[in-house]
């Protein structure tokens, strides 16, 4: 019997959907460009299933990387996941994407087994980052937070986790910050994408951990902010 879970991963600027079938990969598509959320999302996932050669009341649920991350892709995401799920009257299944980036850096990467700690990071603004930490047993050490970083973030961790890995899409901006630091590697160029949360969304399914569709919200973490330009004085 067929389990299909379309994916959808817009907490970045990266959007990408995966079409999984118990948990194996059938088809998936990512673009990364600046704004294309809203105008890009449904039309990639209209091509997986044309590929597939499934429709949409085929789907058995639908799993969302939830946040933190990005305030706009995360809302863009997260409502049509929430609009197929209650058309389709299917299950929403919610991931946090910090958990999707360690799995993903996991089955990628062939040196991930030899760190004591794994912290996947989100770029948030300036030297600020969303993370978690696991350690070599896939358990979660420290829980999701914003964590301004500098030279010495690191430290409280390095006496019991001698090998440190920072990755994912708010590592890359802390190459030069822990350049000299002993027992810190920063990995870069490790982007977010839809398919590495298929095993966890997949585990999920089979244990009926879904979401309230009419009540579930991204996990934006910190309140969102708007900013408005400053008046130039008038001359």
């Amino acid at each position: 019997m067929h389990t299909y879970i379309l994916q959808i991963e817009t907490s970045t600027s990266v959007c990408s959907v995966a079409l999984v079938e118990s948990g194996k990969i059938c088809q998936h598509e990512s673009v990364d460009e600046p704004n294309v959320h809203a105008t890009k999302l449904t039309i990639l996932i209209q091509a997986l299933l044309d590929r597939q050669n499934i429709g949409f009341t085929e789907l058995d649920a639908i799993a969302v990387s939830m946040g933190p991350g990005s305030y706009t892709g995360l809302r863009i995401g997260v409502s049509t996941a929430k609009g197929l799920c209650y058309a389709l009257d299917i299950p929403l299944i919610a991931v946090n994407t910090l958990y999707g980036i360690y799995a993903g850096f996991l089955a990628h990467h062939a040196n991930a087994q030899e760190y004591d700690l794994y912290i996947p990071m989100l770029d948030a603004r300036r030297m600020e980052v969303y993370c978690t930490a696991f350690n070599k047993e896939g358990l979660v050490v420290t829980a999701t937070q914003a964590l301004i970083v500098d030279e010495a973030s690191m430290d409280h961790y390095l006496a019991k986790y001698p090998r440190i890995c920072l990755f994912g899409p708010g590592a890359d901006k802390l190459e030069a910050t822990f350049k000299a630091a002993k027992g810190v590697e920063v990995i870069t160029g490790v982007q977010t994408n839809a398919v590495d949360i298929s095993q966890i969304a997949f585990d999920r399914y089979q244990a009926k951990e879904f979401e309230d569709v009419a009540y579930f919200e991204p996990y934006y973490l910190k309140d969102f902010v708007a900013t408005t330009p400053k008046k130039r004085p008038v001359l």
